[in-house]
């Protein structure tokens, strides 16, 4: 079986992106991670697959796998890739495209200079509903990991995330912290771990931490995670502008109901052939 892809980032945060429409496409696990093997294969964090809507309210049904193979709910930076590639393809000449994801409807929007701000919802804080095991919903929790009491924000933003304010993100220790987290219960599905250290209430620093992948050049999903977390416990404005190591998005919530709005560049690297 042949399958075209392209090949796209978002800050860093690197997808393989296959058109399901115009070809047939069904992937095992084991070929998701094929394709996913930078030695082997493509190379990517995740690959996402543009597939028909089967509900009224979505052009598209929007997927999402891992580098390990399993489907998660929600990219952020993947979102921002899709509706560039679905408008590179020809697949649609809007510029605000609906989608369907495992966790939801988000919409996206294409802005004149290339940029792609997208709705990510309202986020989820129902500790049932993330899912996270807690006795009461709280704007902050108190994990013992390992011996270690670790504070930590609990934010769905389609996808579960567990937040963590540092004084110096360099020397965070992300990658052994963010594997401790992930082999506890208190995430039942388990969870993507951010680190974010705040310069003033409208400029932080983020590293992330991700199920299935380890940390990333940037997570968009993250990044809004820690702005909730950030603007609930009172250190963040409205609107904030978020360093990941890959580069920088704009992330602004108003509280409450409101949606989440994530604002950041695309890039399309190169576009392929691959045999499976």
């Amino acid at each position: 079986m042949e399958i075209n892809f392209t090949k796209m980032h978002g800050l860093g945060n690197d997808f393989v992106v296959i058109d399901g429409i115009t070809q047939s496409v069904s992937l095992s696990t084991e070929q998701v991670r094929f394709i996913a093997d930078r030695h082997f294969g493509v190379g990517c964090d995740q690959l996402l697959l543009v597939e028909k809507s089967d509900v009224d309210n979505a052009d598209f049904r929007y997927r999402i796998y891992n580098g390990d193979g399993e489907e998660v709910e929600h990219c952020g930076n993947g979102a921002r890739c899709f509706a560039i590639f679905v408008k590179e393809e020809g697949l649609t000449a809007k510029t605000e495209i609906p989608v369907i994801t495992k966790n939801g409807r988000i919409i996206l929007i294409v802005k004149d200079d290339g940029a792609v701000t997208v709705d990510m919802g309202v986020p989820i804080l129902e500790p049932s509903k993330i899912p996270f095991v807690a006795n009461e919903q709280s704007n902050s929790y108190m994990l013992d990991i390992d011996g270690e009491l670790i504070t930590i924000g609990a934010i769905s933003v389609g996808n579960p995330h567990a937040v963590i304010l540092v004084e110096d993100i360099d020397s965070a220790p992300v990658e052994q912290m963010g594997k401790a987290i992930q082999a506890e219960k208190y995430f039942p599905n388990s969870v993507n771990v951010g680190f974010m250290q705040i310069i003033d209430r409208g400029h932080v620093n983020v590293r992330v931490y991700e199920r299935g992948m380890g940390e990333t050049q940037a997570c968009g999903t993250g990044a809004c995670a820690a702005i909730i977390s950030g603007h609930l416990q009172g250190f963040l404005d409205n609107k904030v502008d978020v360093n990941l190591l890959g580069g920088k998005l704009s992330i602004s919530w108003a509280g409450g109901e409101n949606t989440v709005m994530m604002t950041g560049p695309t890039a399309t690297v190169f576009k392929g052939t691959i045999t499976l």
